[in-house]
């Protein structure tokens, strides 16, 4: 199904594909500047914590987005505003999510590269993405979007 390009939030990049494409960066960063680090057995816990974590948070919020019958991807329009589930308490719980893997990829990988990687998917997502989509749903929604915005903070 197609859809006009003024009924979608416009983002620069798909987030799946930034946060990708930035463990990418990390992987070969790592691979040709590899760090002397000592290996620490607290890494396993905390990858598996943030990787589970991430994925449940991701997965609640996609399940929210489902039960109000409204698209998920950034490229399809939004036909309603969620603002319960996960989005009770953060207005970007994917992209929280998003960011929650990748560190625990980090973690498990051993690897401070994919770590650092976690800082240029934020700074695109924040400007290429999370901007863009609160001017669409603003423009969308109106009042009812700013009344939600007032009261839910934009992370955490």
């Amino acid at each position: 199904m197609r859809y006009a390009m003024n009924d979608t939030a416009g983002v620069l990049i798909r987030p799946p594909i930034l946060f990708l494409l930035c463990l990418a960066a990390g992987a070969l960063l790592e691979w040709l500047l590899p760090p002397n680090l000592v290996e620490t057995a607290w890494r396993w816990p905390i990858g598996i914590a943030l990787l589970a974590g991430g994925l449940a948070l991701a997965i609640a919020a996609m399940r929210a987005f489902r039960r109000a019958h409204t698209n998920v991807p950034t490229w399809q329009p939004t036909t309603a505003l969620v603002t319960t589930g996960p989005y009770r308490f953060t207005r970007n719980p994917i992209y929280i999510g998003l960011s929650a893997i990748h560190l625990g990829i980090a973690a498990l990988a051993g690897s401070v590269w994919i770590a650092v990687m976690v800082l240029p998917a934020l700074v695109v997502l924040q400007f290429g993405v999370v901007l863009h989509e609160e001017r669409y749903l603003e423009r969308k929604f109106g009042e009812a979007y700013r009344a939600y915005r007032a009261r839910v903070r934009r992370w955490i």
